[in-house]
């Protein structure tokens, strides 16, 4: 949820239901007036060509969950919610020369643009919702999505079946998102954020609304199961569950995420599946 000054300014909170147009028309204005402050607030940690799954900062150098590095290089690769394309960027630093990133923020894939020039490592990407991915059946060897796209949309399976699609037999899916136990717990990283406040199966999302009652941030929440039935639903086997425990080294706060409610509560769920052949 956001909670920094520069970020745009919070509309009325509620809990109420939001469908898909309605969830994407929010996201994308949300991350279009974000972008800037998101990428100078997060930008350091992130690095311009690094791959991190989550504020503990779980890199895929140390975690390897999409593949062999060997194997990658020659795989046709898909990032959901790239963001500025941090994560794809570090996949063509690594030799992978076939990597597309999309974003449903307009803004976000500017900063996108920015870093591939001054890294030099330059990320194909595309203007596109999660929900309906413009790619065709089985066009991609790897897809993977680190905290993209996949919290703000309402359906877990409609998402998964699109990512499953366009996946060719045997590849493989991995993503990773805000673990759903941080559901039930309040925003906070301080000892303040280990009390309870609301039901882990309370699936109402959290909105805020403008003036008008319009949508302007939606976040959606999946529990655990959700998530797995979601896998399973859309033809793929879960391979992996990965909960990252929150390393000493790393004080910084993000969020809701930290080292005090870190080092007791789960913050992040790296889900890891595979299509069969």
């Amino acid at each position: 949820m956001p909670d920094e000054t520069d970020y745009p300014d919070s509309g009325r909170p509620t809990r109420r239901g939001v469908g898909p147009t309605e969830s994407a028309r929010a996201g994308r204005f949300w991350w279009d007036g974000a972008a800037d402050a998101y990428q100078e607030e997060h930008g350091p940690f992130l690095g311009d060509a690094d791959f991190v799954w989550g504020p503990e900062g779980l890199t895929e150098e140390e975690a390897r969950l999409l593949g062999a590095p060997d194997a990658l290089r020659e795989a046709r690769v898909l990032e959901i919610g790239c963001g500025a394309g941090q994560c794809g960027r570090w996949l063509r630093a690594q030799g992978v020369h076939r990597v597309v990133g999309f974003d449903i923020s307009h803004r976000q894939l500017q900063h996108s643009r920015r870093i591939d020039g001054a890294t030099g490592h330059h990320l194909a990407s595309v203007q596109a919702d999660a929900q309906y991915l413009p790619f065709a059946d089985a066009s991609f060897d790897v897809v993977f999505s680190s905290f993209g796209a996949l919290p703000f949309v309402p359906s877990a399976e409609t998402a998964l079946d699109e990512a499953a699609r366009v996946l060719r037999p045997g590849g493989r899916l991995a993503f990773s998102v805000t673990h759903p136990v941080r559901w039930a717990f309040p925003d906070d990283p301080s000892e303040r954020g280990l009390t309870l406040i609301q039901s882990y199966f309370d699936r109402m999302p959290y909105v805020e609304e403008d003036e008008a009652g319009r949508a302007v941030y939606v976040e959606h929440h999946h529990t655990v199961g959700d998530w797995v039935r979601a896998v399973a639903g859309s033809g793929l086997l879960l391979a992996d569950l990965v909960e990252p425990e929150w390393p000493e080294h790393n004080t910084q706060e993000w969020g809701g995420w930290g080292p005090v409610r870190g080092s007791m509560l789960p913050g992040t769920a790296v889900f890891v599946a595979d299509k069969p052949d």
